[in-house]
């Protein structure tokens, strides 16, 4: 049974201080996200799924955000529909959460060794969403996770967050270690993407905007 989602409002940003509040109902899923770009620390995830739990308190330690993730729904079918609009929402959050994106660096990329594995990300806070996924994950069965979802929840926020987002497996042969070195690459790329240029007195565009 899906429980009842903290009250907060659907939509809040603060463009100073870098905040923002998304959440997401529908007949399948409720999911609330909050993020606080430029301060990191006191993080709760509670998404029902154990290992999305894991992944996105990497991906938000190494970002450096404040993270409060609250999720349900019918994961007594499967994980897809739950992971897929935690995606949706997240995406969102960060979106709004930067704003007009005037001075911010921009791009972001990280190369990150996790035991055998190594993943790169890229990405671009361009307000164009893109997501190449070059992942392959070993089809083991018997697994508690389906990773094929994590292609599906980076696509959502890369759609959701307008990022043009590249993430590349160089190396890798346990799942979970793969797994580990995206988010916590992903944390780290968008970082360096969202963090202020302070020679960066406009837009990070010859455009004279991000769209």
């Amino acid at each position: 049974m899906c429980r009842t989602l903290p009250q907060i409002a659907s939509f809040h940003t603060n463009m100073k201080k870098r905040t923002a509040v998304q959440r997401r109902i529908t007949k399948e899923t409720k999911v609330s996200v909050s993020i606080k770009l430029d301060k990191p620390g006191n993080t709760v995830i509670d998404t029902t799924i154990p290992f999305m739990d894991h992944m996105l308190q990497l991906f938000a330690h190494h970002a450096g955000f404040s993270a409060n993730i609250k999720a349900c729904g019918d994961t007594n079918i499967d994980d897809h529909h739950l992971v897929e609009d935690i995606g949706i929402t997240l995406g969102l959050c960060i979106k709004e959460a930067l704003g007009d994106k005037k001075g911010i660096s921009r791009y972001g990329n990280f190369l990150l060794p996790m035991d055998e594995a190594l993943a790169y990300v890229a990405l671009d806070l361009s307000g164009r969403p893109l997501l190449d996924f070059d992942v392959k994950f070993s089809k083991l069965g018997g697994e508690r996770f389906d990773y094929s979802l994590i292609k599906e929840f980076f696509y959502a926020v890369a759609v959701n967050g307008g990022i043009t987002l590249h993430i590349c497996m160089k190396k890798g042969a346990n799942n979970h270690h793969i797994a580990e070195a995206i988010f916590k690459g992903f944390g780290r790329a968008l970082a360096a993407a969202s963090a202020r240029d302070k020679k960066q007195k406009s837009f990070p565009s010859t455009k004279g905007m991000l769209a």
